[in-house]
C-alpha cells in the first residue's frame, strides 16, 4: 500500500508540474496583467433596452461562475457599501416538471413516472474588498429539498495576483475542467449538463486554483489542487484528493466581427474517496432516477483526458467536448470509460453569447428587448446529441444516447423558460430500451 500510494503521489507531482511549467514562456507577452486590466467591457447595469453590448467580457471576480452579474438591474435595494468592502445579494430559483414515454423495454430497465419539482433555490453573497490589490469575495448557500438541509455552495475568495499573470481563488470552487461545467448553471443552452458531464467530473471541490490569462499569445489556464477535509458528507465529494488543470487556446477573439474560436485541453488526475469508485448519471433529467450506473467498484486512481471545441459566429453557437476516464483498478482490469456531446445554438432575435476572456467560458444571454419593456425577449434554438459508456470489461455500468431539441425564451436577464424534448436509447440490462422525455423549467434570478 505504500509503495502505490508513493507512485499516486508521483503521479500528481508530475502534472501538477506540467501544467505549472505553462505560464513560463509567457513572461514579458502580456498585454495586461490581472488586476490592471483595462476598463471592463460588461454593459451598463442599466443598459437600455435595444442597446447592443459588448460581446467579450474581460473582467472576471469570485462568483462569477456561480452566478453572472445581470445586464440590466431591476434593483439596486440589494447592494450596501459596508466601508471594507462592497456587499450584494442575490437569489436563484430553478423549478422544473418532467414527463416520460417508454417503450416495454425501457420499462422492464427503469421506470419513470411524471414529476415536479424543485430544481435548485440558493442565496449568493459577493463584494470586493477594498483594498489596492483586487481581491473579492462569494458565499453560496443550497437550500437541499430533498434533505431539508442548507449546504454551502461556493464559497471563495479571489485573488488579483499580476506577478503570476492572473487570480488566485481559495475555498469552495469550481475544479476548472470542462468549458460547460464551469459555467454557470443558470447559463446553459441546455437545461441540464450532458451525462458524461455529471458522471466523471463533480461539480465543486475545496482547494486551491490558479487562474492564468495570456492575451497576447490566445492562451487562458487554470490549475487546482483539491482536498476533502472541509467536504465530507457532500453529495459532490467522492475523491480524497484531486489536481485538475485545462489550457484553452483562443485564436480568434474579435469584437468587431463579433467571432470566437475556442479549443480547449483538460487533465484531471483523483484519488477516490475510501479506493472506491462509482460512476453514475440521470438521463439529463433532475427528476429522473439514474440510468447509467457502474456501482462501487476497487479503484486507486483515475485520470480524466478531454478536449473541448468552440465557435462562435455572432448569434451562432457551435460546440463538442469528448472525455476518457481512465481507471486504475486492477481487481476491475483497469476500465476506461468515454462520453462526450455536440451542439448547435442560434439566437434568431439578434443577442450574441458574451465570452469571458478570463475564465475561458459563455455566460449568460441577455435580451436585446426584454419582454417586461415591451419587447420579445430572446429566442434561442438548440439541438443537442450527447453520448456515455460506462461498459468496460467487467464493469458494466451501460450505454446512453441522447437528442435533444431545446427551446430557450429569456424574458429578461432575471426571468426564462425552457421548453425540452428529448429521445434516448439504454443499453444496459441485456436489453436496448428507448424513452421520450418531456420538459420544461422556469428560472428566476436576480
Amino acid at each position: 500500500m505504500a509503495r502505490r500510494e508513493r507512485k499516486t503521489t508521483a503521479s500528481a507531482r508530475t502534472l501538477l508540474a506540467i501544467l505549472l511549467c505553462l505560464p513560463l514562456s509567457l513572461r514579458g507577452q502580456v498585454d495586461h496583467p490581472a488586476g490592471s486590466a483595462p476598463p471592463p467591457q460588461t454593459p451598463s447595469p442599466n443598459a437600455a433596452p435595444g442597446s447592443h453590448p459588448p460581446t467579450l467580457d474581460d473582467t472576471i471576480e469570485a462568483g462569477d461562475d456561480e452566478a453572472g452579474q445581470p445586464a440590466r438591474k431591476l434593483v439596486n435595494w440589494n447592494e450596501f457599501d459596508l466601508k471594507f468592502t462592497t456587499f450584494r445579494f442575490g437569489a436563484g430559483f430553478l423549478y422544473d416538471f418532467a414527463a416520460f414515454a417508454q417503450d416495454a423495454a425501457s420499462k422492464e430497465q427503469i421506470e419513470v413516472h411524471p414529476t415536479p419539482k424543485i430544481r435548485d433555490d440558493r442565496l449568493l453573497f459577493r463584494g470586493l474588498f477594498k483594498t489596492d490589490r483586487n481581491i473579492s469575495w462569494s458565499v453560496g448557500i443550497l437550500y437541499d429539498v430533498p434533505t431539508k438541509k442548507w449546504l454551502f455552495r461556493q464559497t471563495q475568495v479571489m485573488i488579483a495576483l499580476p506577478e503570476l499573470w492572473g487570480d488566485i481563488v481559495i475555498g469552495r470552487t469550481k475544479e476548472g475542467v470542462s468549458l460547460n461545467k464551469v459555467m454557470i448553471g443558470y447559463a446553459g443552452w441546455t437545461n441540464e449538463r450532458a451525462t458524461f458531464s455529471d458522471a466523471m467530473l463533480p461539480i465543486l471541490a475545496d482547494g486551491v486554483k490558479w487562474l492564468g490569462y495570456a492575451p497576447k499569445k490566445h492562451l487562458i489556464w487554470n490549475l487546482g489542487v483539491y482536498g476533502d477535509r472541509f467536504s465530507k458528507g457532500q453529495t459532490f465529494s467522492t475523491y480524497a484528493h484531486q489536481v485538475a488543470g485545462r489550457v484553452a487556446w483562443v485564436p480568434l477573439m474579435s469584437e468587431a466581427s463579433e467571432k470566437v474560436l475556442h479549443i480547449g485541453f483538460n487533465l484531471r488526475y483523483g484519488k477516490p474517496k475510501d479506493e472506491m469508485l462509482q460512476l453514475r448519471t440521470r438521463p439529463e433529467v433532475f427528476e429522473s432516477p439514474y440510468f447509467v450506473d457502474t456501482g462501487k467498484f476497487p479503484a486507486t486512481q483515475t485520470w480524466i483526458s478531454g478536449i473541448e471545441a468552440y465557435y462562435r459566429p455572432r448569434s451562432l453557437l457551435v460546440g463538442t467536448e469528448y472525455f476518457f476516464d481512465n481507471v486504475k483498478s486492477p481487481e476491475k482490469g483497469n476500465p476506461s470509460f468515454n462520453g462526450g456531446d455536440a451542439f448547435i445554438s442560434w439566437l434568431p432575435t439578434g443577442e450574441v453569447r458574451v465570452y469571458n476572456t478570463r475564465g475561458g467560458y459563455f455566460d449568460q444571454i441577455s435580451p436585446l428587448r426584454p419582454v417586461f419593456s415591451g419587447g420579445p425577449g430572446a429566442w434561442e434554438l438548440v439541438g443537442r446529441f450527447s453520448y456515455i459508456d460506462l461498459d468496460s470489461g467487467p464493469v458494466r455500468g451501460g450505454k446512453f444516447w441522447r437528442i435533444t431539441p431545446v427551446v430557450n425564451w429569456h424574458m429578461s436577464d432575471n426571468v426564462r423558460l425552457e421548453f425540452v424534448y428529448g429521445y434516448g436509447s439504454l443499453n444496459r440490462f441485456n436489453l436496448v430500451g428507448k424513452t421520450q422525455f418531456f420538459q420544461t423549467r422556469v428560472q428566476l434570478q436576480f
